[in-house]
C-alpha cells in the first residue's frame, strides 16, 4: 500500500573549516578555523573566512611560512570523517 521512498541527498557545498577537518588535512576543526582567521587558507586565489563554502572543483591553497600547498576538491564527503587512505577520493594535492 505505501511505498518506501529513499532519498540520497548530494551535498552541494561544505564550510571550508569543516572540509579541511573531514578530509584529514587538519586534525581538528578549531585548527582549521584558526588558519582561516590568520589568513592561511584561500579558495581559488582569494583568502577566505572559515564559513566560506567549498564546492567540487575549487582549489584550496594553504599559505604556510615556508611553502604553499594546493589541493583540488574532487568530491564532498557526506560522513563526519573519512579514513586517511580514502583522502584521495575527495581531494588531490597539486
Amino acid at each position: 500500500m505505501f511505498q518506501k521512498l529513499i532519498f540520497f541527498a548530494k551535498i552541494a557545498f561544505m564550510r571550508v573549516d569543516k572540509f579541511l577537518n573531514v578530509v584529514n588535512i587538519t586534525k581538528r576543526r578549531a585548527i582549521s578555523e584558526d588558519m582561516c582567521k590568520s589568513g592561511v587558507v584561500g579558495i581559488n586565489g582569494v583568502i577566505v573566512k572559515a564559513s566560506k563554502e567549498v564546492k567540487v572543483g575549487d582549489i584550496i591553497t594553504l599559505h604556510f611560512t615556508e611553502y604553499t600547498q594546493k589541493y583540488k576538491v574532487l568530491a564532498l564527503p557526506s560522513t563526519k570523517s573519512i579514513p586517511k587512505n580514502a583522502q584521495n577520493e575527495y581531494v588531490v594535492k597539486l
